[in-house]
C-alpha cells in the first residue's frame, strides 16, 4: 500500500500535466503490449491464412497473379502496422508534455517571487519542483516507448518480408 501512497505523492507533486501524462502513458503501453500481443498470438494464423489463400491458386505466374500476391502481402502488412502510427504520435507527445509541464511550474515559481516580492529559495522550490518532475516523466516514458516502438516496426518488416519470401511467384 505504501508503494500507491509514494506514486500518488508523485503525481500530486509534478501538478496537473503529470496526470496527462500518467494517461498518455497508459494509452501508449496499452497499445504497445497489444502489438506485442498480436504477433505472439494472431500473427501466425494470419500468415497461415495468406499462405493457404496463395497455394490454393493454380495461376502463380500471371501479371494477376503477382498483383493478388501484392494484395496479400499489403493486407497483412496493414494488419501488422495497425496502431503503430498512434504509438509513434504518443511517444511524440510525451516530452511535449512534459515541457508543458516545465511552463505550468516556472508560472508557479514566477507566482510566488511575484506573491513575496524576493527570490526567496524556499519559497520557489516547490515550483521549480513541479517544473522538472513532468519534463523527467515524458522524456523517460518517451524514451522506453522509442525502444519498443522500434522493436514492432522491426517485426512489422521482417515479418512482410519473409511473407513476401514465402509466398513464391514463379
Amino acid at each position: 500500500m505504501n508503494f500507491f501512497n509514494d506514486i500518488s505523492d508523485f503525481l500530486y507533486s509534478g501538478g496537473d500535466v503529470l496526470w496527462v501524462i500518467l494517461g498518455v502513458a497508459i494509452c501508449l503501453w496499452c497499445l504497445i503490449i497489444e502489438r506485442l500481443i498480436f504477433f505472439k498470438q494472431n500473427y501466425p494464423s494470419l500468415r497461415a491464412n495468406c499462405l493457404e489463400r496463395w497455394n490454393q491458386r493454380t495461376d502463380k505466374q500471371s501479371t494477376s497473379a503477382l498483383f493478388i500476391r501484392q494484395a496479400l502481402i499489403s493486407e497483412t502488412l496493414i494488419e501488422m502496422s495497425r496502431g503503430v502510427s498512434i504509438i509513434k504520435v504518443l511517444i511524440a507527445l510525451c516530452p511535449l508534455l512534459g515541457l508543458l509541464g516545465t511552463v505550468t511550474g516556472m508560472i508557479d515559481v514566477f507566482d510566488v517571487m511575484a506573491v513575496t516580492g524576493t527570490g526567496n529559495a524556499r519559497a520557489m522550490a516547490a515550483g521549480v519542483s513541479k517544473a522538472t518532475i513532468p519534463t523527467m516523466a515524458g522524456m523517460v516514458i518517451a524514451i522506453a516507448g522509442l525502444y519498443f516502438s522500434k522493436l514492432i516496426e522491426e517485426r512489422v518488416s521482417d515479418e512482410s518480408h519473409h511473407l513476401a519470401d514465402l509466398l513464391k511467384y514463379h
